[in-house]
């Protein structure tokens, strides 16, 4: 199953790669903002609002992710079928 993945992602169109890669940075940065914006509601238990923004924006990183993933390899399926 795994080697099927990594076969699969060695095998992507460049530009979708190019996508994918830069896609994930953006979510590494988000979730690098989230977890500094919940470090600081931890050392500081003044702003509960602080650990909402945070929470949300760590599962938003993630659900970003997942998503530039999962697009990625469709569009390069869906790209090889067409051609």
């Amino acid at each position: 199953m795994i080697k099927n993945i990594l076969e699969s992602f060695k095998n992507l169109d460049k530009l979708a790669k190019k996508i994918m890669k830069n896609g994930l940075k953006f979510c590494f940065f988000l979730g690098i903002i989230s977890l500094i914006i919940l470090i600081t509601y931890n050392i500081s238990f003044t702003v509960p609002l602080l650990y909402t923004i945070g929470f949300i924006l760590f599962k938003l990183s993630l659900t970003f992710g997942v998503e530039f993933i999962i697009c990625g390899f469709a569009a390069d399926k869906i790209k090889k079928q067409l051609t």
